[in-house]
């Protein structure tokens, strides 16, 4: 009986160190460090867009290198779950050194903001209620566009190659061009006023994310609406065409986000 008994205890301790770990594959984002007694339930890594809560209340789409990662209390050292504001604090703590700015915080959802290593960072933080005995980290990674093309390198490069890809960004599924590119169009615009017989197209590429023919029309209507914005600076519009050709000519490789973000692109073609 005494065996039973002492077997019986192994196995609760057993099933107990499996309970308290995470999940396979599962590990903290390397900006933060873990709450006490908390383990991963599951998590993801992908490039993806999430909606967070602004200031206002209202919710922006963000794109970009998304992590989410769910965590569950152990209760069973028998201590109580940390309250919301608590797991919040926590990681506001975290980024300190990053100079992190709340976005906005009510008593089950969270969004915080921060700089680190040439990234803008989002942090979304959600909870079932105002104890989290369990809450989600979503976390936004969106590289700085480095891209500070002048209108001369554009030249030389329609004059070597008879093309150059452009890092335009355009809000998502949109072809509003965000306002952090605008600066590219100005070059644009100067190349072709400084260069009075120098005619091109505006081409439209996306990566291979969604319906084929969806991508075809937004990469044509992005084209369209970067040439719309040299025109209205006053290029002659019989001086600019545009076509968008969606996932069909990609350079890099669709598989990797890496090389999803360079399909991602408009091209200015010499003609």
């Amino acid at each position: 009986m005494n065996k039973i008994i002492i077997s019986l205890s192994l196995l609760l301790i057993s099933i107990s160190s499996v309970i308290a770990q995470d999940a396979e594959g599962c590990k903290d984002h390397p900006l933060f460090n873990r709450m006490p007694n908390y383990n991963i339930r599951e998590c993801a890594a992908n490039y993806g867009v999430t909606d967070l809560v602004m200031t206002d209340g209202s919710t922006k789409t963000i794109e970009g290198y998304k992590t989410t990662v769910t965590y569950d209390f152990n209760t069973e050292g028998g201590k109580q779950a940390y309250s919301f504001f608590q797991a919040v604090k926590n990681y506001e703590n975290a980024l300190t050194k990053y100079s992190v700015k709340r976005i906005y915080l009510a008593s089950q959802y969270a969004t915080l903001f921060c700089k680190s290593g040439g990234k803008s960072i989002w942090i979304g933080i959600e909870s079932a209620s105002d104890v989290a005995e369990s809450y989600t980290l979503i976390i936004m990674e969106i590289e700085e566009m480095k891209q500070d093309i002048q209108a001369s390198a554009m030249l030389d490069a329609l004059n070597k190659d008879g093309y150059i890809a452009l890092d335009i960004l355009f809000d998502t599924g949109k072809s509003t061009i965000k306002a952090e590119s605008l600066s590219i169009v100005d070059q644009i615009y100067e190349l072709l006023n400084n260069n009075s017989a120098l005619k091109v197209s505006v081409e439209g590429h996306t990566d291979n994310v969604g319906d084929a023919a969806s991508n075809k029309k937004l990469s044509s209507d992005r084209a369209k609406s970067v040439m719309n914005a040299l025109t209205a600076k006053g290029i002659i519009a019989t001086r600019l065409s545009f076509v968008g050709w969606g996932q069909e000519k990609p350079v890099g490789d669709n598989r990797t986000d890496v090389g999803k973000a360079q399909n991602r692109r408009v091209e200015i073609v010499k003609k």
